[in-house]
C-alpha cells in the first residue's frame, strides 16, 4: 500500500514545524548572543565606575590636604600673612568691646618672588620700517571697522 497521498500531506507540516525550530533555535542565538553584548557592556562600565571612583577619592583627598589647617597656615606664612592680634567686636549700639590689636610679624619673612613673565615671542616692528607681516595662521584678526553714518 502505497502512502503517497498522506505523505504529501505530512510534508508541509514537517517543514512547518522545521522551519519553527530552526527559525527558534536562531532567536535564541541572538538573544543569547544580545545579552552577552550586554553583560560585556555592563561589566566594563562597572570598572569605568570603579575607575572614576577611586580618582574622585584621591581628589577628595587633594582637597581635605589642602583645606588642613597646618596647610593653610603654611600656605599662608608663605604668601606673607601673619597670624592677627586680639579682634573688637562693635555691639548693635556702636559701643566697641575688647581692645583691637595690631598683627604684627614674629620676624620678617621674605616676600614672595612673582612669577617670571612669559617670554615674549616677537616683536611688533617700528613703525614706518618694512611691511607688517600677516597674522600666523588660526589668529583672529582685526574686525573691519564699519563706517558710521549719521543718525536719520
Amino acid at each position: 500500500m502505497p502512502s503517497g497521498p498522506s505523505t504529501a500531506a505530512r510534508t508541509p507540516f514537517v517543514l512547518l514545524v522545521v522551519l519553527l525550530l530552526g527559525g527558534g533555535l536562531i532567536t535564541l542565538l541572538m538573544l543569547n548572543s544580545a545579552l552577552n553584548q550586554g553583560s560585556f557592556k555592563l561589566s566594563e562600565l562597572r570598572k569605568k565606575t570603579t575607575e572614576l571612583t577611586d580618582e574622585e577619592q584621591a581628589l577628595q583627598r587633594d582637597v581635605d590636604d589642602s583645606a588642613a589647617p597646618d596647610a593653610l597656615e603654611r600656605r599662608a606664612r608663605e604668601l606673607g600673612m601673619v597670624p592677627g592680634g586680639s579682634p573688637a567686636f562693635l555691639d548693635p549700639d556702636g559701643r566697641v568691646r575688647g581692645v583691637p590689636s595690631v598683627a604684627v610679624s614674629p620676624k620678617p619673612s621674605p616676600r614672595p618672588t612673582p612669577p617670571p613673565a612669559p617670554p615674549a615671542t616677537q616683536a611688533p616692528p617700528a613703525r614706518g620700517t618694512g611691511t607688517p607681516k600677516p597674522p600666523a595662521t588660526g589668529a583672529p584678526t582685526a574686525p573691519a571697522t564699519a563706517p558710521t553714518t549719521s543718525g536719520r
